[in-house]
């Protein structure tokens, strides 16, 4: 077979005091994302849906949160690390398709240069990322804006 297809989902919680990242971009906002790394829920979700396509786990094989030097990582870092780890293995990111739900901050205006930035690190097209945001309607802990998920479909050719 020379295309698969991956999906991934990841949810952090908004706290004080922590910078909101999605996507490699710092999003102005009284709350941010808390989690071992920089809590990039966006990326994250990528990289699951990546590794997830190829049946090798999920980040928290290669990057568990017990491992100290994960800790505050840079996530488009470790998206880079896991292109490589496909890439070693023959695959190439065709298209990515994500949604972001969260009632607060608007995503519009930052989802291009989200696009920008993981169309650098995985050397493909920003056309060939898809990043929407929507919100959940004020209904349970994403609706209460006690944090943020995201959802991902990566797929995968070999050549």
């Amino acid at each position: 077979m020379n295309i698969r297809i991956g999906n991934g989902y990841d949810i952090h919680r908004l706290v004080p005091d922590h910078p909101l990242i999605l996507g490699g971009v710092n999003i102005p906002h009284d709350l941010g994302l808390l989690g071992h790394s920089d809590a990039d829920a966006l990326t994250h979700a990528i990289m699951d849906a990546m590794l997830g396509a190829l049946s090798l786990g999920d980040i928290g094989h290669y990057f568990p949160p017990s491992d100290p030097k994960w800790a505050g990582a840079d996530s488009l870092l470790l998206l880079q690390q896991v292109d490589q780890l496909i890439k070693a293995r023959g695959w190439h990111t065709g298209n990515i398709d994500s949604v972001i739900v969260a009632e607060k901050p608007k995503m519009k205006p930052h989802l291009g240069a989200m696009q920008e930035k993981i169309a650098r690190t995985l050397q493909i097209n920003r056309d060939h990322i898809g990043i929407k945001a929507t919100t959940n309607e004020k209904l349970g802990p994403v609706g209460r804006q006690e944090g943020i998920a995201v959802y991902a479909v990566v797929l995968l050719f070999r050549g």
